[in-house]
């Protein structure tokens, strides 16, 4: 099985290969952000910063659990706990780190207001994510800040890495846009997966084909939610409760806003 196109081997009767399902998702996500590895790396460099080298991290929305990964690579010592709700990407984050002691899995619907309820904690020192939070509207998105001011701890710290467009600025958004697609085509035909293929293989691996099959249940295709700009984001926070908020590290479509409690 290679890491950028998992499928059907003999293996995969005795069980997926999840640490190659993880790579192949961290490719078929760069395939729409090149970037990713950059916004991963400030995010735990401002991790780091503010709350120290052993944090206890809730890593939201978590998918196969990429932020947690790359947590623990750069901090051994850190603790994480991962919330999601789609089956298949849990599947994965369970395969990949199943046994390692400083990591939790919970599966939550962050729409649902009890899901703070669900994790094995009540405060954190860091809550991250990244590529995530564009599922939710923005009323729904109003609410969870509301909830994540009470679960990162006083000190403590929110980043959320997403793609946060500036309405004020369409012809740059719709020059940027046509850069990154034409990128995207030309790595398309070298052979790169994007959102539909990937899945396509997910559905088709005896280990993975039941909670894909849910997923889609779950979500449909994709998420209609919304996409604020990052001055947005600040502001909402800080209206949640957070002490500052600004923009930590952008690209022409995307943003990183940081929290402080």
């Amino acid at each position: 099985m290679s890491a950028t196109t998992p499928g059907t081997t003999a293996a995969a009767h005795h069980g997926a290969d999840w640490r190659a399902w993880q790579q192949s998702w961290d490719r078929q996500q760069e395939w729409y952000m090149p970037d990713r590895e950059e916004r991963f790396r400030v995010m735990l460099d401002m991790v780091e910063a503010t709350v120290g080298a052993e944090p206890r991290v809730l890593d939201l929305a978590c998918g196969t659990g990429s932020i947690t990964d790359r947590l623990l690579r750069r901090l051994p010592r850190a603790h994480s706990t991962g919330v999601d709700l789609d089956p298949a990407l849990l599947a994965i984050a369970r395969g990949t780190f199943g046994g390692d002691p400083r990591v939790a899995l919970v599966t939550a619907d962050l729409k649902d207001p009890d899901w703070p309820a669900r994790l094995p904690r009540g405060r954190y020192d860091a809550v991250l994510t990244a590529t995530a939070l564009h599922w939710l509207h923005s009323d729904d998105l109003r609410v969870l800040y509301g909830q994540l001011a009470g679960l990162v701890r006083p000190g403590g710290v929110f980043l959320n890495a997403d793609h946060m467009p500036d309405p004020a600025t369409p012809r740059i958004n719709a020059a940027d846009r046509a850069q990154r697609h034409a990128r995207m085509d030309e790595a398309r035909e070298r052979g790169a997966l994007g959102w539909t293929e990937w899945w396509r293989l997910a559905a088709a691996d005896p280990a993975l084909a039941e909670p894909t099959a849910e997923r889609f249940r779950i979500y449909g295709e994709h998420a209609d939610g919304d996409t604020p700009p990052a001055s947005w984001h600040a502001a909402t926070l800080l209206d949640a409760g957070f002490g500052e908020a600004r923009t930590v590290w952008s690209s022409p479509s995307d943003a990183m806003v940081l929290a402080l409690r």
